[in-house]
């Protein structure tokens, strides 16, 4: 069964299920983690990055993208497109199916929790302060340090003969975690298209409790933003020539 397209699906499944299950296990009521908050959810999301790389990778994807972002950026290094679309599709439907395992497994919390609002933040990203031009740019931002770094990474001037074996899931993990402490608290950081918009549309879909809205109007900041931010990545490495 493996495949590219099987890895990309499991490891976002994966991704979500633990990223968005942290955040759950935080913000819905008469959880065992109630209120633990940000260092917990930062943490969480760093190992969910290192657990979806690993399952991406044993299930067939050795490049373990699971973002579009990510998808987009390398395709604009290497110059080469022809997995874009099969990535991008793969990390969709993981990125919806996560969703929908994490609201399953939470089921008793929906209605125990009022609030709409910390509802929908276990699915998808908010912005603290929503201003839409600083939000696209915190995006931009958090999407170019991680597509640079994973780059810089994997870099020859890093390592010539290539990193030892299985090391590259810790460091990215690292580097999300990183990421989330430093720049993550203005906009919840999805920092990937598919981490926020599969699950947005999970959402939507889904018969949760008492949810409200699925606050649409803010959903484009979080595809554009790290779109903008990969190309840009993408077009320095290339440049730079790592």
């Amino acid at each position: 069964m493996t495949s590219k397209f099987f890895g990309e699906f499991m490891g976002t499944l994966m991704l979500i299920l633990l990223g968005n299950g942290v955040v759950a296990s935080v913000l819905l009521k008469r959880t065992k983690a109630e209120g633990s908050g940000w260092m917990v959810i930062t943490t969480g999301w760093g190992f969910a990055v290192m657990a979806g790389v690993f399952t991406a990778m044993a299930c067939g994807s050795q490049g373990a993208h699971l973002n579009p972002a990510v998808t987009l950026g390398f395709a604009i290094v290497t110059g080469d497109i022809s997995n874009v679309g099969l990535f991008i599709t793969a990390q969709m439907l993981g990125a919806m199916v996560g969703a929908a395992v994490v609201w399953l497994h939470f089921l008793p919390h929906w209605e125990a929790t009022e609030d709409p609002g910390l509802k929908l933040a276990c699915f998808s990203t908010s912005p603290a302060i929503p201003r839409f031009g600083s939000n696209l740019f915190s995006e931009l931002v958090g999407t170019f340090v991680l597509i640079f770094v994973i780059a810089a990474i994997g870099s020859k001037a890093v390592s010539a003969t290539g990193l030892t074996a299985g090391l590259m899931p810790y460091l990215v993990g690292m580097l999300v975690w990183a990421i989330g402490l430093s720049l993550g608290a203005t906009t919840g950081y999805a920092i990937n298209p598919a981490r926020d918009l599969g699950p947005r549309i999970a959402h939507a879909l889904l018969p949760i409790h008492k949810k409200g809205g699925s606050n649409w109007s803010y959903a484009p900041v979080p595809v554009i933003g790290p779109l903008l931010g990969a190309t840009l990545a993408g077009i320095l490495v290339r440049a730079v020539g790592f």
